[in-house]
């Protein structure tokens, strides 16, 4: 029944699609030489290539700012330290201005770092997010059902399943965390009081760097070049997990709705793609799936294209020999 639905619903889109012959795309078989699929996105670096990336930026910045530390005025401790602390506090435009430049070259300098710094800063230090929230979600989600005597394959399933929303929690604890680490070592290095030290860190986690409170003797700007790097990029992480949540719950909806809607004549009209006043499982499926907005139009027949290449004894039908002809 099955195999007829689809041999039906291969008609009726083929029908369909009459008008489109001349303008579609074909697929070549002969020319179908990788079986593995092209990425999608035409930049896929792994963590490794994203930390070397990162590395150098921050070197060449560094050495940069180091070479021409007289143009640029401030609270100074040690050349080396400060040149990579406004590096870093450049590249996440932290911008506290207790080091400025003050040339037109440094001024020039700093706003070509601040530029390149936001791109491929944004990007290495996302994967590099990306990749510690991914070994610590398994952790969060076990601390979660602890009590629930759960073994690990339910524990990978359960992290599998609602993906997003145990990365946002692990973020959410990150950012946590780092937030304590800030202001005690703000309150017990940089001898702020309690309160100083979380405007600190409000203020720098979320890149507003008023500059009235920021890292000023040696040990703390070592500490600055990891911890707002750190800090920053997962408060970035924690909203865009928290927008794929929003965006996931209105497409759960959706599917519900879809599912459970009960159906109209002008559904069954629009969902009998060969016209024969009745609607397949195969018609069923795929006009639910462009309901959901899963599919479009386009794609299927784009599909359907592809198949009708690839069936090169016009049967219908998929056989080795299609494929290996």
């Amino acid at each position: 029944m099955v195999e007829d639905s689809l041999k039906d619903l291969k008609n009726g889109l083929l029908k369909k699609r009459t008008h489109h012959q001349k303008g579609l795309p074909s697929s070549n078989p002969q020319n179908q030489t990788n079986v593995n699929p092209p990425p999608i996105s035409g930049l896929q670096l792994s963590l490794k290539q994203v930390t070397i990336f990162l590395s150098l930026y921050l070197a060449i910045g560094t050495i940069a700012f180091f070479l021409i530390q007289d143009q640029i005025s401030g609270t100074k401790t040690n050349g080396i330290l400060d040149s990579m602390y406004f590096c870093v506090v450049t590249m996440t435009t932290v911008g506290y201005g207790d080091l400025v430049p003050e040339t037109y070259f440094a001024k020039i300098l700093a706003c070509v770092f601040v530029f390149i710094g936001m791109g491929l800063g944004g990007f290495a230090l996302s994967k590099a997010a990306d990749y510690i929230v991914e070994k610590e979600e398994i952790m969060v989600v076990k601390a979660l059902h602890i009590h629930d005597g759960c073994g690990l394959n339910e524990i990978v399933n359960e992290a599998e399943r609602y993906k997003v929303k145990y990365k946002f929690l692990t973020v959410l604890i990150l950012i946590g965390f780092l937030a304590m680490i800030g202001t005690m070592f703000l309150t017990l290095v940089e001898n702020m009081c309690f309160f100083d030290a979380v405007y600190c860190v409000c203020a720098t986690i979320t890149t507003l760097g008023y500059g009235d409170k920021s890292f000023s003797s040696s040990g703390g700007r070592l500490f600055a070049v990891f911890w707002i790097l750190t800090s920053t990029v997962s408060l970035a992480q924690l909203f865009v997990y928290l927008v794929e949540i929003w965006t996931e719950s209105r497409q759960r909806n959706l599917v519900d709705w879809v599912l459970n809607r009960k159906l109209t004549k002008q559904d069954i009209e629009k969902a009998d793609l060969d016209n024969d006043k009745k609607v397949s499982p195969a018609e069923y499926v795929v006009y639910k799936l462009k309901e959901m907005g899963l599919v479009s139009e386009q794609l299927i027949t784009n599909v359907m294209e592809g198949f009708e290449d690839l069936d090169l004894d016009h049967s219908g039908t998929l056989t080795v020999n299609d494929v290996l002809d």
